[in-house]
């Protein structure tokens, strides 16, 4: 592995137990899917549902270990944001902002310092002293966006998340994302918004029944992944 490239995946497989399935009673969520994630690179990752988008970002993320294939990673932080992820439900915005921010390695007295940046970016107000079970799913994405842009992972791991909410934040989360990027740091975003995907990232993937179809520059991916959807002859 490179010296640039902080995470590798070599055909990497992941599968569930799902009863009923003809393959041995498993469901390979990710079948074949290879990549080189290199620093400072902001990767699309597109497909349709149920390509296995999510379950890419929690192997990326470590929360899902391959069950054949190889991942190489160097020593990164990674902070994936995803509402089915969620935080934990009884607990405040402000006591999930802490917990979030000592999984990811942050010591103590550095999340509390950063608590008050937080809870400013997410213009949630009092609301950040309660408890996320009362958060709507708009309200769950800002604490979780403002988590992950203050305590400044290596490699940000981002699922659907920008396109919940009201236009005035998804145009403040944008804005503060390409700021991170000018600054050198790692994003990984799935996304169903191509327009979201072109101003963003550099290079996309493209993954189908889990396996990946291509990865390259973005006019080149979303080129063929139209012509798939709709092929020449097709009915419109």
């Amino acid at each position: 592995m490179s010296g640039d490239v902080l995470i590798e995946l070599e055909n990497v497989g992941v599968a569930f137990n799902a009863q009923r399935r003809m393959s041995g009673g498993h469901f390979w969520a990710l079948e074949d899917v290879s990549l080189q994630l290199r620093r400072g690179e902001r990767l699309g990752v597109i497909g349709r549902n149920g390509a296995g988008k999510s379950t890419l970002l929690r192997t990326i993320a470590g929360i899902l270990a391959p069950d054949r294939g190889t991942i190489r990673r160097a020593p990164v932080s990674c902070q994936l944001l995803s509402l089915a992820l969620g935080f934990v439900p009884h607990l405040s915005g402000r006591d999930n902002a802490v917990l979030s921010g000592l999984l990811i390695g942050l010591r103590r007295r550095d999340i509390f310092a950063r608590l008050a940046a937080i809870r400013e970016f997410s213009e949630l107000g009092d609301f950040f002293e309660q408890p996320i079970a009362a958060y709507s799913a708009g309200m769950t994405m800002r604490l979780a966006f403002s988590v992950a842009i203050q305590v400044e992972p290596d490699v940000l791991l981002i699922d659907e998340v920008l396109s919940v909410g009201d236009a005035e934040f998804q145009h403040k989360s944008g804005a503060a994302l390409r700021a991170r990027m000018g600054e050198g740091h790692t994003v990984v975003l799935v996304s169903h918004d191509e327009s979201q995907i072109a101003s963003i990232c550099n290079r996309v993937l493209w993954i189908e029944h889990g396996k990946s179809v291509l990865e390259a520059d973005r006019d080149t991916v979303f080129a063929a992944y139209h012509r798939d959807m709709h092929p020449v002859g097709s009915a419109a």
